[in-house]
């Protein structure tokens, strides 16, 4: 197991290794992510275990848990997210293999160098966990309320409303 992070890793040597990165990424390291949040304080844990399943297929498990902060898009404040994901990757080298795939699996298209950054790997999911529109999970629901009130109102008042151009009415019937 490695506290560090490379840079850049050999898939395939990793996974023939079965080689195991865990430890802490600052939110300010993963640039692409950093645009959606509303400040860039805060650090992910995460845990990337490189190795082949029963079926041979390579892969990437991949735990990460953090919290996101985020702006909630109905008050305009900033709240944070709990976000935990686990995710099962598999490498691929040609875009034609990710159909052999099992279904439980996310496609991964290792270069022709065999190069990966897995630091992206963790950014990519973080940014898919982020919400299209945040909104703070602790507010109260707010939804339409429909009343029936209406409805009522007319049947215990039969007595039609005042039209609002019979005054225009009267005005062209004299004329």
């Amino acid at each position: 197991m490695s506290n560090a992070l490379p840079e850049r890793i050999d898939a395939w040597r990793t996974v023939a290794s079965r080689r195991i990165h865990a430890g802490t990424l600052p939110l300010s390291a993963m640039p692409r992510l950093v645009g959606l949040l509303a400040d860039a304080q805060g650090e992910c844990s995460f845990e990337l275990a490189f190795e082949r399943d029963p079926f041979g297929v390579a892969g990437v498990s991949l735990k990460v848990k953090t919290r996101l902060p985020l702006v909630c898009q109905r008050t305009l404040a900033r709240f944070e997210l709990p976000v935990e994901v686990d995710q099962r990757l598999g490498l691929v080298s040609d875009e034609r293999d990710e159909a052999a795939l099992p279904p439980e699996y996310e496609a991964v298209l290792v270069p022709e160098d065999g190069m990966l950054d897995p630091s992206s790997l963790i950014e990519d999911e973080l940014i898919l966990a982020v919400p299209v529109v945040p909104i703070d999970p602790a507010l109260p629901e707010e939804g339409a309320v429909w009343s029936s009130q209406e409805p009522r109102e007319a049947e215990e008042n039969p007595e039609p409303k005042p039209n609002p151009f019979a005054a225009l009415a009267r005005l062209k019937q004299t004329s």
